[in-house]
């Protein structure tokens, strides 16, 4: 069973149905409502009625369409019962890609199921093992985690999935993309066969699909809008510049009113870049999985405080990143997948709100960069610029950058707590124990970080080619 809503309509439509209306416990509702959420999105009031009865969903939107409380709240009223999850036995499962989409999820569904004496946590990698073994030991209702710490819990014999009786798998097909198919597949076999299963996903298709007919009873798809639809609040730029005017183009949008996020191919090509923007007078965080654990949650929280208006990030560190504001996307490099594209895009023109996407293209590329953008369904505007050109300032509020160069800040004292009962800056990392993602090594399984040595995202030797970030 598929349904569709027409993508044109407005997000939400307080008029129509609010979450009561969908079937939505009071407690829940009256939670939502004192965070000044009364009316849903539309993946929210598509897939939620299925959902809060017990059945198997497909939910297909775009990023920043409302996914996690479109999945998190359903599980939140299965589990309302009172009952306490036995220890080492989590009752409901959140699979995602990365700690950094596990962590918004945890923020977004931790104080509405607080509220009803649900009680979630996170499992992933990058910081140490023992806070995330002592919570599963007390009993934890809700498990937020990627499949790489997941399953080096369960080979520790510290967490069983016997008692799930709700799985998601949220950004299925990042995850897809990712590499985790094996990992996940094998954590949804040991989860039990009459468990409901939410998938939430951008797009529905290959492998993701595979995880559907092996894994989903009859489920219900619900589609707010066409997979590569694009946003019709988000204008799409093709800027055609010659190669020695790539980094001042860059800078000069970067030095932009407003949040930015760039996007570049490397890991290297992300360090290189922020270094360069500082010397111009541009400050500019950068993200990447090489990158400790608390130096990429101390970079997101800069960006999202508006210490910074710019982060530049590869690929696979940014995805599931939900920030509000960002009024611009940057491809520095063009990425060669128009689900990359569409990925990247999904960051800007959140919720409604409206936004621009920018991808620099040199003579060389402009072709295969015109196809890619043909088979995401964007028809951009093209222009040619140089560097210090009007038309810069014009499409995207370019300007010309201070010129003083930036110096590091000294890093703040935080003493956030997280939902995991985690300081938000573990006091140690214990550089032999982990790899680079921060995941524990072991002998034939990739860690979470090896997603970003298949997709490219990767540090390399020798100097990387002109006009490369």
């Amino acid at each position: 069973m598929t349904t569709s809503l027409d993508p044109d309509l407005p997000q939400s439509t307080p008029d129509l149905v609010d979450f009561a209306a969908l079937g939505l416990p009071q407690p829940l509702v009256r939670a939502l409502a004192r965070q000044g959420i009364t009316a849903p999105f539309e993946i929210q009031r598509a897939t939620m009625p299925d959902a809060l009865a017990g059945r198997d969903v497909l939910g297909r939107g775009q990023t920043g369409s409302g996914k996690t409380l479109a999945f998190g709240l359903p599980l939140l009223a299965r589990l309302a019962d009172g009952e306490r999850a036995r220890p080492r036995h989590p009752r409901a499962l959140v699979l995602v890609p990365t700690r950094e989409l596990a962590m918004q999820v945890s923020d977004a569904l931790f104080p509405l199921g607080r509220t009803i004496g649900v009680f979630l946590r996170t499992a992933v990698g990058g910081v140490p093992y023992d806070r995330q073994i002592s919570a599963l030991r007390r009993g934890v209702e809700v498990l937020v985690a990627t499949p790489g710490r997941l399953a080096d819990l369960i080979e520790r014999g510290v967490c069983r999935l016997d008692d799930i009786e709700v799985t998601v798998l949220d950004e299925a097909d990042q995850m897809a993309d990712m590499g985790f198919l094996p990992e996940v597949t094998e954590l949804l076999a040991k989860t039990p066969a009459d468990a409901q299963r939410l998938l939430f996903s951008a797009t529905l298709d290959g492998d993701v699909d595979a995880l559907v007919r092996r894994f989903m009873t009859d489920p219900v798809t619900h589609s707010t809008a066409p997979p590569t639809a694009a946003v019709t609040t988000m204008d799409h730029h093709l800027l055609l510049i010659p190669p020695h005017d790539k980094f001042s183009v860059v800078a000069s949008i970067a030095a932009r009113e407003g949040r930015t996020m760039v996007f570049a191919r490397t890991q290297l090509g992300v360090d290189r870049l922020v270094q360069q923007l500082a010397a111009v007078g541009v400050r500019a965080g950068g993200l990447h999985g090489g990158k400790t654990q608390r130096m990429r949650t101390r970079t997101l929280a800069e960006f999202r405080e508006g210490r910074m208006n710019v982060l530049v990030a590869t690929d696979v560190a940014a995805r599931g990143i939900h920030v509000d504001g960002v009024s611009l996307v940057l491809h520095v490099d063009p990425p060669k997948d128009p689900k990359d594209y569409l990925h990247r895009a999904g960051r800007t023109a959140r919720a409604g709100e409206a936004g621009a996407v920018a991808t620099l293209a040199l003579p060389k590329q402009r072709r295969g960069t015109l196809a890619m953008l043909e088979k995401a369904g964007v028809a951009p505007a093209q222009t040619r610029v140089r560097a210090g050109d009007p038309a810069l300032a014009e499409l995207i509020g370019a300007r010309e950058p201070s010129g003083v160069p930036v110096r590091d800040e000294p890093e703040p004292r935080r003493h956030t707590s997280r939902p995991d009962g985690a300081r938000r800056f573990p006091d140690r990392h214990r550089r032999g124990e982990h790899g680079r993602s921060g995941e524990r090594r072991h002998p034939g399984r990739p860690t979470d970080g090896r997603s970003e040595r298949r997709s490219g995202d990767r540090r390399f030797s020798g100097r990387p080619s002109a006009g490369t970030y």
